[in-house]
């Protein structure tokens, strides 16, 4: 098993027991690398409420790394946190 398939188990671990929305945000964030929490809201769908709960759960487990934006400084970008 590579380092990157382990990193991805134990990702997959962490965001099991979570809510539907965290799991829908970390598979978007999957494919998509870098979004902002407005961006995560119209890719997923879901109310920006909602968004920030789920960002605030993969936080929490250490699945979702935030940043803020060069370009817009009020604004944080957030991407999926691989620990290999």
């Amino acid at each position: 098993m590579s380092a990157i398939q382990a990193a991805d188990e134990e990702t997959l671990e962490r965001v099991r027991d979570l809510p539907p929305s965290a799991k829908l945000v970390a598979k978007v964030l999957e494919y998509n690398d870098t979004l902002t929490q407005s961006e995560l809201a119209e890719e997923t769908l879901l109310p920006p409420r909602t968004v920030r709960y789920a960002l605030n759960r993969l936080e929490e487990e250490d699945v979702v790394e935030s940043r803020f934006s060069f370009t817009d400084a009020r604004k944080r970008l957030y991407t999926l946190s691989l620990d290999a």
